[in-house]
């Protein structure tokens, strides 16, 4: 999400990256890594006909190792450019409890995989299951902000070499959400050769809020988020009378307890706060919040798809309006805007507008 101030070795691998103990992530992540020896844990089949796979793949910045999940169907024997997928989260939330987030029965990363796609998610370093820098164990005043635009990127880039490396491709379909959509065009703009088509899923450009100056301005390696925070920020800009029933019942705590959960020192506070790395604001306000963007549009190739909903209060509609027009390179471009839904729409009522819009612009062969 938009901070504006909005994946050879035994099946017991991938149980030890699940289990909830007292054990810091980055010992968990170098655990796995250690077991995995850089290579895939033992395929998962699931009750859908899916098959999950879990790897940690090294990070360009030393010592650190990203967490990546795979899924596809069952069986897939033949991988394709044009149905193999990376995506990757925004600013505040990992990817590995929200895009692979059962919900009703369903994840979005599961719908895409039962289309026949070869389907990836990652947790960047600081997120979710990947590994946590150092400075994220210590007060966060003391550090510098983890993980920035830059870094993120070429974590992006070193996951989908791995991807592309591994299924024998030469290019495959990139997709982000908010911050992960600078992640995402930015790989685009700088890779455009390995990216087959692009989606941009609530769009982060320049932006009309000023920079904070002084005490505000200031920042520290990390943020720390509580659920009532989390919660206050889903509804930002939601009508009153559409409130109560934008997310179905149970969704909302489902999201914030699995999310939580992959932080070991959340519950230590009270309440319960889940640490995220401040690279993205000290970038948002450096560059989006200052007229200035982190990639060039123009150098876009790939046809592209943005997409948000209406009532997106973290990255605005103006956003990817503006955004849209720059793409002055993409073989053919394509906005939607989804109604009565937030930044955070995949987890909502109308989530299975943003799935089919999304599924049928990855499917369809494209004007002539």
């Amino acid at each position: 999400m938009f901070v504006t101030d909005g994946d050879m070795v035994a099946g017991a691998a991938t149980r030890l990256v699940a289990e909830k103990n007292a054990l810091s992530n980055r010992i968990l992540a170098v655990a796995l890594a250690l077991s995995l020896m850089g290579g895939v844990a033992a395929a998962r089949a699931e009750p859908a006909g899916l098959v999950t796979e879990d790897a940690m793949v090294a990070s360009p910045q030393p010592g650190e190792s990203i967490y990546v999940r795979n899924k596809h169907p069952a069986g897939m024997a033949h991988f394709r450019s044009d149905r193999t997928l990376v995506f990757v989260h925004g600013a505040t939330y990992p990817a590995s409890t929200a895009f692979d987030l059962e919900l009703g029965g369903l994840s979005w990363m599961d719908f895409i995989a039962r289309h026949g796609f070869d389907v990836y998610l990652l947790d960047l370093p600081g997120y979710g299951r990947s590994t946590r820098p150092a400075a994220l164990d210590q007060p966060a005043e003391g550090g510098k902000p983890v993980e920035t635009t830059a870094q993120a990127e070429a974590d992006y880039a070193a996951v989908v070499d791995w991807v592309l490396k591994r299924r024998h491709l030469a290019k495959l379909d990139v997709m982000g959400w908010s911050w992960g959509t600078t992640i995402a065009g930015g790989f685009a703009a700088d890779q455009p050769d390995k990216v087959n088509r692009l989606v941009l899923y609530a769009s982060v450009w320049l932006s009309h809020q000023q920079p904070p100056t002084g005490p505000d301005a200031k920042l520290g390696a990390y943020r720390l988020v509580t659920r009532d925070e989390a919660l206050a920020r889903w509804m930002n800009g939601v009508p009153g009378d559409k409130k109560a029933d934008l997310i179905p019942p149970g969704w909302f705590d489902q999201w914030q307890q699995a999310t939580w959960a992959t932080d070991p020192k959340a519950a230590s506070a009270n309440p319960a706060t889940l640490r995220a790395p401040s690279g993205v604001t000290q970038d948002i306000r450096g560059y989006y919040m200052s007229g200035k963007a982190t990639y060039d549009p123009s150098r876009i190739t790939a046809p592209t798809l943005m997409i948000q909903a209406e009532w997106d209060h973290d990255t605005p509609p103006y956003m990817s309006q503006a955004l849209f027009p720059l793409l002055t390179h993409a073989a053919w471009k394509q906005y939607d805007l989804i109604g009565e839904g937030t930044h955070t729409v995949l987890m909502e009522k109308n989530r299975r507008q943003l799935f089919e819009a999304v599924q049928g612009f990855l499917e369809e062969p494209g004007p002539r």
